[in-house]
């Protein structure tokens, strides 16, 4: 029978997802690919539980995640997920922060999609009887639904808040006026929205250039980045080339603007500054998203307990020195 660490509180820090009493490790694990249907359950068990031990205790899925059209469809990485919730990590439910997120499509018709009062409110019961669970920690709007009123997707999610089938919300992929507009409205509800996540790494900084940290801030919110690694791309992996048929996310399409053997270059230059820190290239930049407060988590995502191990190694230097912020400013600019 399973029985978590006693000490797997030493390992990673905390952070405050903005201004709220929610706290979430600085690394948390992400259930996007190879969590699905198709995928071997004991081994992505065994993962989970590692991870715990260790001192990451969020959990991040959504409805839309798991083998699309395909061995099961979606939400097979919340029924994944909830068959260690009914197990394992039953005894340990109450010190689990769990995330899930509705907006991408679920199911086929015009309610399998979109922020829609019904699509909301169906899909936080949907989602509760594949994770097992009664309520989850933290319930997102997955996207910007530009065909269904902002006001009723609020109001939808302040509702499942009410209902007690979410203790906080969280908004994804919402641009800085998309952003602005959301918050307004959840706070004249007093609806607890903590969090906006967003993609964000070393070679993708829009959520900086376009103000959205400045915006959460000043809101009280945090941002929660996914992709921090750019699919891999950020460790030394390819530091003697990128294959032709690199798949790149499309928040990330930008970063092979100038070719890859530019990118290259720069993760040369990355990773002798992350040599000369102690840290592998993939430490670095986890690292890098951590040096604002406001980032109150980074969501990686592995299949891997050794790449898991690297990863949650990026903690132990957490520091930067200005001239080192300047350096990496250089290589990224």
């Amino acid at each position: 029978m399973y029985q978590a660490k006693a000490d797997r509180y030493a390992h990673v820090p905390v952070r405050h997802a903005g201004k709220s009493g929610l706290v979430l490790p600085a690394i948390s694990l992400g259930l996007w690919q190879h969590f699905g249907s198709n995928d071997p359950v004991q081994p992505r068990k065994d993962l989970l539980l590692a991870a715990f031990d260790r001192g990451v205790f969020h959990f991040d899925v959504a409805n839309h995640y798991g083998n699309g059209d395909h061995g099961g469809g979606y939400g097979t990485s919340e029924t994944m997920l909830g068959q260690v919730l009914a197990g394992e990590l039953k005894p340990y439910r109450d010190e689990l922060v769990i995330a899930t997120k509705v907006g991408y499509e679920i199911h086929p018709g015009p309610f399998g999609v979109g922020t829609s009062r019904k699509a909301v409110l169906q899909g936080i019961d949907d989602s509760l009887r594949r994770l097992q669970t009664d309520y989850v920690d933290i319930y997102y709007a997955h996207r910007f639904d530009d065909q269904t009123p902002l006001a009723e997707t609020v109001q939808a999610l302040d509702a499942v808040v009410r209902q007690g089938k979410a203790l906080y919300i969280g908004i994804s992929n919402f641009d800085t006026d998309q952003a602005q507009q959301a918050l307004a409205m959840f706070h004249e509800l007093k609806t607890p929205v903590v969090l906006d996540q967003m993609s964000y790494n070393m070679f993708n900084r829009s959520v900086e250039t376009t103000g959205l940290l400045t915006t959460l801030r000043a809101a009280g919110a945090g941002v929660i980045a996914y992709g921090p690694l750019s699919e891999g791309l950020l460790s030394e992996r390819y530091l003697q080339g990128i294959p032709a048929d690199f798949k790149i996310h499309p928040t990330n399409r930008e970063t092979f603007a100038d070719g890859k053997d530019a990118v290259v270059a720069k993760l040369k230059r990355l990773n002798a500054l992350a040599q000369d820190r102690g840290q592998t290239l993939s430490q670095l930049a986890l690292a890098w998203l951590l040096r604002d407060q406001v980032v109150a988590s980074v969501i990686i995502g592995t299949t891997s307990v050794a790449h898991l191990e690297d990863n949650l190694g990026a903690v132990a230097n957490l520091d930067f020195t200005p001239d080192e912020l300047a350096e990496i400013d250089n290589i990224l600019a």
